[in-house]
């Protein structure tokens, strides 16, 4: 099993901040890859935020209202993916 942290993306370079509008998941819930997670809104425009793996997601480290910074974790995803062992 490994962890996945999901960040906010990169903002554009006008954007310092964003919001957290609404979680589309909980704690426990399965997710697939690129299925939206959240919603995080700029002074610009509301955007979605995937995950990047298919997993369960095991932590929302932010709550919704909560003011966001690019690359700040957002929640973590518990994978099914295992560590690759390659023969010598």
């Amino acid at each position: 099993m490994a962890l996945i942290e999901v960040k906010v993306p990169q903002l554009s370079e006008s954007v310092a901040e964003a919001t957290l509008l609404n979680w589309h998941k909980k704690p426990g819930e399965a997710v697939a890859r690129d299925e939206n997670l959240i919603d995080i809104e700029t002074d610009k425009v509301v955007l979605e935020v995937p995950t990047p793996e298919s997993g369960t997601v095991i932590e929302l480290r932010r709550n919704q209202g909560d003011i966001v910074l690019p690359s700040d974790v957002l929640a973590v995803i518990e994978t099914e993916a295992q560590e690759q062992v390659y023969p010598a």
